[in-house]
C-alpha cells in the first residue's frame, strides 16, 4: 500500500476526492457513536448483577466482623473481607489497605486535599507554599490532570517511554527542587497508551531520593487486574519501596469500578503505616464510615479476593474482540500509508493513536461532525495542549461490537481524510 508522503498532487487529490465521497456517505446516516471514555459495556455490568441480592441472610450484615453491625457506624478502616479482596488485587497485605466509597478518583483528590489543606506527616500544608509542582508522565490520564488544574498545581509534563516515564528526568526533577511534590501513574496498562512499567521503572521509583520530603508517587493501579489476554505482572510498588528503606514515598490506589459496577464498587489505598494513621486522622473528621454493606457484598461476591481471576477472565472475554475489531480497522484501512501509529496493549482500557504532528484535532472534529464521539484532542496532555496536536485517545469498551465496526471504519476515514489534507496543505 502507497505510504501518503509518496503520492503525487494528483494522487493526494484523488485520494482526498473519493475520502470526501465516503465520508459524507457515513455522515448521512445520521449515525450517534461513543469512544469518549472508557465505560464498561451492559454485558460488563451484567456480569456482577449478583452483588444487588448477594446478601441472603439479614445475619450477614453482622457476621462479617466480631459482631459489628455492618447496616450502622463505625468500621473506618473498612471490614476485613473487602481489605482482603482489595488486598489481592494490589498484591499487599490486608493490614496495608484502607478502604473508601466507590471511586479511587476521589481518593486520589481526597488525598491531594489533605496535603493541601493539613500537610503530609506534619510537613506544611501545601496550600501555604508558594509554588507546588507535579510531574505528569505524558501522555496520560486527563482527569490525574484536571485534579492538579483544580488545585492550582503545575504540572510538568514527562514523556513516557516503552517501558514506563523517562526515569533520569523523574530522578533529576525530584532531587534538584522541593516545590516538586507528586508524580501521578498508572503503572500496569497506562491510561492511554496501554503500558506496562519494566522492574527497573518501578524499582528507581521506589529508590527515588527526592528534596522534597512530602514528595509522594500516586500509583494508580487502576488496571491491576484488567488483562485482555495473558496476566501480566510487575513489581510490588509496596514491597520495594520498603526495600529501598523508603516506605513512606508512595500511596497505591485501585478499585472495582471496572470489575464489579462501575458507579457502585469500592476503592482502597495502599500505604505505610505512617501514611495510613495520617490518612485516618482526616478520615475520622471526614466520615463515620465508608458504605460497609456494599463492602460486605464485593467481599461476598469475590469470595475475598479468590473469584477476581476468574471474573476478569470473563470481562476479557468481552472486551478483547473490541480491542481486535479496532485493531484490524487500523491495520486495514491505515497500514502502509505512514500517517500513524499505534500500540496493541495487553490490558487496560484505551488504544492510543500518534497522527501526523497537527492532525488530531481536525480527525476529532471530522469525526464528531459525522455522529462519532471522541475524547477532545489535547486531552491526554496538561492543560489540554498536546505540544505536536497529534495523540487521540481511543475507547472501545462501551459501544457494542456493531456499532464500534461503523465507528472504527469511519475514524479511519477520518485519519486519512485529515492526512491527505496536511500533505495538500489544506488544513495548515
Amino acid at each position: 500500500m502507497k505510504a501518503y508522503k509518496d503520492m503525487t498532487k494528483e494522487e493526494l487529490m484523488h485520494e482526498r476526492d473519493a475520502l470526501t465521497k465516503a465520508y459524507k456517505e457515513w455522515q448521512g446516516k445520521g449515525l450517534t457513536l461513543n469512544m469518549a471514555r472508557g465505560k464498561p459495556s451492559e454485558e460488563q455490568l451484567d456480569l456482577s448483577i449478583g452483588l444487588l441480592n448477594n446478601i441472603v441472610d439479614e445475619m450477614d450484615v453482622i457476621r462479617e466482623e466480631k459482631n459489628i453491625d455492618l447496616r450502622n457506624y463505625g468500621g473506618l478502616e473498612g471490614i476485613s473481607g473487602a481489605r482482603e479482596l482489595l488486598a489481592t488485587m494490589m498484591e499487599v497485605t490486608p493490614d496495608d489497605v484502607l478502604v473508601y466509597g466507590n471511586s479511587s478518583l476521589n481518593m486520589m483528590f481526597d488525598t491531594i486535599s489533605r496535603a493541601w489543606s493539613k500537610g503530609i506527616l506534619g510537613h506544611t500544608p501545601w496550600c501555604q507554599l508558594d509554588k507546588v509542582k507535579f510531574l505528569c508522565p505524558v501522555p496520560g490520564y486527563d482527569r490525574h490532570f484536571a485534579i492538579c488544574e483544580y488545585f492550582g498545581i503545575e504540572m510538568i509534563p514527562v514523556p513516557m517511554h516503552v517501558d514506563g516515564p523517562d526515569m533520569d528526568m523523574v530522578e533529576e526533577l525530584v532531587s534538584s527542587d522541593d516545590s516538586i511534590k507528586g508524580i501521578l501513574c498508572v503503572p500496569k496498562f497506562s491510561n492511554p497508551q496501554g503500558i506496562v512499567y519494566s522492574d527497573e521503572v518501578v524499582k528507581r521509583f521506589a529508590a527515588l531520593k527526592p528534596k522534597a520530603e512530602d514528595f509522594r508517587i500516586f500509583w494508580d493501579n487502576a488496571y491491576c487486574v484488567h488483562y485482555l489476554y495473558e496476566e501480566i505482572k510487575i513489581l510490588n510498588i509496596i514491597e520495594e519501596t520498603r526495600k529501598a528503606g523508603n516506605p513512606d514515598i508512595v500511596f497505591e490506589f485501585c478499585s472495582t469500578s471496572k470489575v464489579s459496577f462501575a458507579g457502585a464498587g469500592i476503592s482502597g489505598m495502599a500505604a505505610s503505616e505512617a501514611n495510613r494513621k495520617d490518612a485516618l486522622a482526616t478520615m475520622t473528621v471526614m466520615t463515620i464510615g465508608h458504605d460497609k454493606v456494599n463492602q460486605l457484598r464485593h467481599a461476598l461476591f469475590f469470595e475475598r479476593g479468590r473469584k477476581i481471576k476468574e471474573h476478569m477472565e470473563k470481562h476479557a472475554a468481552l472486551l478483547r474482540p473490541r480491542f481486535e475489531i479496532v485493531n484490524k480497522a487500523l491495520e486495514k484501512n491505515l497500514g502502509g500509508k505512514e500517517i500513524g501509529t499505534w500500540l496493541k496493549p495487553k490490558g487496560g482500557y484505551f488504544i492510543t493513536f500518534e497522527a501526523l504532528e497537527g492532525c488530531a484535532t481536525r480527525i476529532v472534529q471530522l469525526a464528531k461532525e459525522c455522529g462519532v464521539v471522541m475524547t477532545g484532542a489535547g486531552a491526554p496532555f496538561p492543560y489540554h495542549k498536546d505540544p505536536r496536536d497529534s495523540v487521540i485517545r481511543i475507547a472501545p469498551s462501551y459501544p457494542s461490537r456493531e456499532e464500534l465496526k461503523e465507528a472504527a471504519e469511519i475514524f479511519t476515514i477520518c485519519v486519512r481524510l485529515a492526512s491527505v489534507e496536511k500533505f495538500l496543505g489544506e488544513n495548515a
